[in-house]
Order: C-alpha cells, then structure tokens, then sequence
C-alpha cells in the first residue's frame, strides 16, 4: 500500500514549499487508529499552514487538513474496529499533527466519531469543519430558545463555508436569514440558499458611535469578529443571541455593555475544535437529518490533492465561495 499525501516542506532559507509526495505509512500506537481515507475538506486553517503560519503549524515537513472521513484500516482501541465508517474533525490533526490530505492518517481513538449511518462521506465532508461549527451555532440559537418566531437571524460572512451552510440550515428551519457579505455578485447565489435579504459588508461595516442602534435581529451568527460583531450586538433585539466563532475581520472587539445589560443580550462562543466528542456527534447527527440541506450540491467544489495549490490560493485571497471537498 502507499500513502500519497500533500506534504508542507520548510527550506534552509525558511520559505515553505509543497507538494503530492508517496509517504510512509504511519505506524498506530496504543490508543490510536490508522483511517484510510476516503474524502477530506479545506479551511482556512489548511491554507494557513500550507504558507506556513507559525500560528497553526510549527512542525515541517507538515501534511494538511484538519478533516478527515473513511475506514478503520488498523485499530488499537476498545471503541474502534477495522472497517468502522468514520470521520475526525478538529483538535490538533492537520495543525500539529499530520492531516487528512493523505491516503492513511494516524489519530488518537479519543478523536474519531462514528459516521451516521445515513449521509455519505463526500456529504460530511462537504459540511466538515465549517458545517460542524454552523451546526454548532444553530444549536446555541435553538438552544437558548430563539425560533423562526423570533423574527430576523443575521449571518455574517455568508459566502464563506461557515455562513453559506449556516445560511442553508437556518432557512430549511424556517428562519428569515439576512446575510451579510463583501460580495455583491454572489447575492444571488445566498439568496438562492435561503437569505431573504443581503446586505453588503460596506453598508454594515461602519463604526457607529452610538451605544445601540434600533432593535432588529433575534439572532446572530457571527463568522468574522470586529466591528462588524460590535454592530451586530448593538441591533440585537431584547434577549437576542449571538455566536461568534471567526476572526477574518479582526480579534479585537470594541463594544460596550449596554446591549447585555438593557436587552439582555447574550453571546456565546463556538469552538469546533476542542468541543467534546458526545457534542459534535450531537451536532452530526443533526446535520445528517434535521439539519440536512437541500443546497449542499451548490455550494460544493470537488477537488483532488492535485489542485490543493489554486484552492489554497484562492481561500488566502479571500476569493473561495462555498466549501471545497477533497478526494483523496
């Protein structure tokens, strides 16, 4: 058997340089399981550290994604037997540790969730980290008791993989969606995933004085932080919620209590990475029923390993649209 991977190399002059290499197969230690994959995904994460940034990955040579679906080919785990259909997302696979971009990965049992039986593993991938934290911010809303009778949910950041599905769910549920996005010719592509209305990320993104601004949105899925989250609270209706689980606008957020404190607002963190297994199979589940989406064609960009170069490119220049999934 080989093992065909997208391998990250560092050179003595510290530049980065990659590349499909024929890899030796990892070899499981105790607790840990060999999948042989099948399909994996890209996030921005993956392109991060395809460039080498030191923010994501330190250890070169480095193989990428930090999704993974297919089979159980080796096991040392009580939990896990060859030929469980199954999937990783997240923790320190395709940061740290080696990634999905390769025909045999190496992960601790503790990370691995068994597949649900009725989606397939192009379709999970599809979703992959972005549709596990949409999911993950559609439950915090439900949870927290907003309904489609609460009036208006804001995506914001829609074109990208987190706020396109998120989208999508929202709308199969019944929410009015408003989205949010720098792309004035992909209005028609959100509004054909179920936004009823798009506001351009010009018209929003304004930094507005005022401690609060008329009363619109009983939610709020936030994909990009700064001000645009900071604008976001301010138009919260009373005992609205948002979720916020991205920074490509900016880390900081500068705000005031007003909104917590007068409307009751709440915001919650979403973190797709380290969040408990029993909770991400939780969401999975959802996501292979009552979150399941009719659009997930749409919005998805086959790729092989081949192409990871341009698709890379294409998520750093803020140009990629949808979700791309990768055949291994």
């Amino acid at each position: 058997m080989s093992n065909k991977a997208f391998v990250v190399n560092k050179t003595q002059e510290a530049t980065f340089v990659s590349g499909i290499e024929q890899i030796e197969i990892p070899t499981i230690g105790a607790n840990e399981v060999l999948i042989k994959a099948s399909y994996s995904s890209l996030n921005f994460k993956d392109a991060l550290s395809s460039v080498g940034n030191p923010g994501v990955t330190r250890n070169f040579p480095h193989v990428t994604g930090i999704d993974v679906a297919g089979i159980i080919e080796e096991s040392n785990s009580e939990d896990f037997k060859k030929g469980d259909e199954v999937l990783v997302t997240g923790y320190d696979m395709g940061m740290n540790s080696d990634g999905g971009h390769q025909s045999f990965v190496k992960v601790p049992s503790s990370w691995v969730v068994k597949k649900p039986s009725n989606i397939t593993d192009k379709e999970i991938m599809t979703y992959g980290t972005a549709g596990l934290t949409a999911g993950l911010s559609v439950n915090e809303l439900l949870n927290n008791g907003i309904t489609p009778e609460s009036g208006e949910i804001l995506v914001t950041g829609a074109t990208g993989g987190v706020g396109s599905i998120a989208v999508s769910i929202l709308s199969k549920l019944g929410f009015e969606v408003v989205a949010i996005s720098g792309k004035e010719d992909k209005i028609p592509f959100l509004k054909e995933l179920g936004a009823k209305e798009v506001i351009l990320r010009k018209d929003f993104d304004i930094e507005n004085k005022k401690p609060m601004g008329r009363e619109r949105f009983a939610g709020v899925v936030d994909t990009v932080g700064g001000n645009i989250l900071a604008e976001s609270l301010k138009v919260l209706k009373y005992d609205g919620v948002a979720t916020c689980c991205g920074l490509t606008s900016s880390f900081a957020l500068n705000t005031n209590v007003f909104p917590f404190i007068l409307r009751g607002a709440r915001l919650i963190g979403i973190d797709s990475v380290e969040c408990k297994i029993d909770k991400k199979l939780a969401v999975w589940n959802k996501l292979a029923n009552e979150f399941s989406i009719d659009s997930l064609t749409e919005i998805t960009n086959e790729i092989l390993l081949e192409d990871l170069p341009e698709a890379y490119q294409s998520l750093l220049d803020g140009k990629a649209v949808g979700r791309y999934v990768v055949k291994i």
